[in-house]
């Protein structure tokens, strides 16, 4: 089976993606990224760690790996009004995992972006507002990491 197109092609710009690495232990780096994804203007509202599920349903045996549901409801309300598809990919999430003891990855992807890639959302000017406010949020919250 081949995709419909080559990943190696999308600019990582054009889906939204950030990354960074915090040196602290994975709980703390958890907190910090509540905190600041908070102080961005995001709520939080689902939050959930696949890693203890994992270890616990299948015994997995996986590094510890976290799961922050980001949201603004504003926002959210509005992009519910362009379409209603974008719930499919509700909420925002950022991950963080824990490369080695004391050095956790904190990374995002746009589901804005994302959504407009796909045809879930238009490429039109009411979108790419929504685009560059969320867009803003979380370079916000990235450069206080």
């Amino acid at each position: 089976m081949s995709l419909p197109i080559d990943p190696s092609q999308i600019d990582p710009e054009d889906y939204g993606e950030y990354r960074t690495v915090l040196e602290m232990d994975h709980d703390e780096a958890i907190e910090h990224a509540r905190e600041v994804f908070t102080d961005a203007g995001f709520g939080v509202p689902v939050e959930f760690s696949p890693s203890e599920l994992l270890n616990e349903k299948v015994d997995a045996d996986r590094d510890p790996y976290y799961v922050l549901g980001a949201c603004n409801p504003e926002i959210a309300d509005r992009v519910l009004d362009v379409t209603k598809e974008m719930g499919g990919l509700f909420p925002c999430n950022v991950i963080v995992w824990e490369e080695e003891p004391g050095r956790q990855v904190v990374y995002h992807v746009s589901i804005m972006k994302i959504a407009r890639l796909l045809g879930i959302a238009p490429d039109d000017e009411e979108w790419q507002a929504i685009v560059d406010e969320t867009s803003a949020m979380v370079d916000d919250a990235f450069s206080s990491l």
